[in-house]
């Protein structure tokens, strides 16, 4: 989810110049508004639309996207966040405004699509009456972790499930928007506060207060957030720009790996390649992640 700031953000570049792109993809049209993507190990990029009720689907070597879920059924103003492969599970954030609600509220869903056939495996709604289901990452105990924006919430889903259960609720959670684990550790970040945080786990897998991370760049609009490698990555909406994040206990160096982008929303490595979520131009884009 994109929410501007007004923190300045000051980082040197990795790049002296701007690297190639491997793809520019048009996800439907401009005003697609693609808002969180996911790249499958056979090279298939699942892309959601924040501007309509479709999740697309581009196949190995293609640039052209394909209807992969049509939620237009659900009801008007339907609309998609947070993208995720899990194997043959396709996981997806859905949004839908409460019919005649008066500043909208809406009631989301997690729903599971099987990767090959696009079968609807499984629908959880989220627990509220007004909830932003966001983002989500899957935990080395094989579990499903949801970002809840609205409600500073984090769900857990176990595995085989039918629904998930409360597995945080924190002040520091408010504004949570991308969600993901480095070598075991859950990090989320904040997109009202534009900060970064780790949960620590207790030996019973009992979630503690959630430690901020101090990162030694100001960020503006952290958004979508994924790992690899013993690095963060993470798209900042409000200033056009994909950075990657070193750790080191609780302090984050951050690198600025490309700039100039158009409320960038998401970004998912797949080995040799960044792909981005450029929200603002339609666009799925990908650059080579740094050696």
């Amino acid at each position: 989810m994109f929410r501007f700031a007004t923190t300045a953000c000051a980082a040197a570049l990795l790049f002296a110049a701007a690297p190639a792109f491997a793809a520019d993809i048009l996800i439907k049209d401009a005003k697609s508004q693609p808002e969180s993507l996911a790249h499958a190990p056979d090279g298939t990029l699942i892309v959601g639309s924040a501007s309509t009720p479709y999740v697309y689907k581009i196949k190995p070597g293609s640039t052209t996207p394909e209807v992969f879920i049509d939620a237009s059924a659900e009801g008007p103003g339907t609309f998609f966040f947070g993208q995720l492969v899990d194997g043959d599970t396709v996981w997806s954030c859905m949004l839908t405004p409460n019919a005649g609600s008066n500043p909208v509220t809406r009631h989301t869903a997690l729903i599971g699509t099987d990767l090959k056939t696009g079968a609807r495996k499984l629908r959880w709604t989220l627990p509220s009456e007004n909830s932003t289901c966001n983002d989500f990452a899957v935990g080395p105990d094989k579990a499903l972790y949801i970002s809840d924006t609205g409600n500073a919430r984090i769900y857990r889903l176990a595995p085989g499930a039918t629904s998930a259960e409360l597995w945080l609720e924190n002040r520091a959670i408010t504004g949570i928007d991308g969600i993901t684990f480095l070598n075991g550790v859950l990090y989320y970040n904040s997109v009202f506060f534009n900060n970064l945080y780790r949960v620590p786990v207790d030996a019973q897998g009992k979630p503690g207060a959630p430690v901020q991370i101090w990162m030694d760049a100001p960020v503006k609009g952290p958004d979508g957030m994924r790992a690899q490698g013993d690095k963060l990555f993470h798209a900042e909406n409000g200033a056009g720009k994909i950075d990657m994040l070193t750790i080191d206990g609780d302090k984050a160096h951050v690198t600025v790996l490309k700039d100039g982008l158009n409320t960038p929303t998401a970004v998912e490595p797949a080995g040799d390649v960044l792909w981005i979520a450029e929200r603002g131009t339609g666009k799925a884009i990908s650059i080579p992640t740094p050696k």
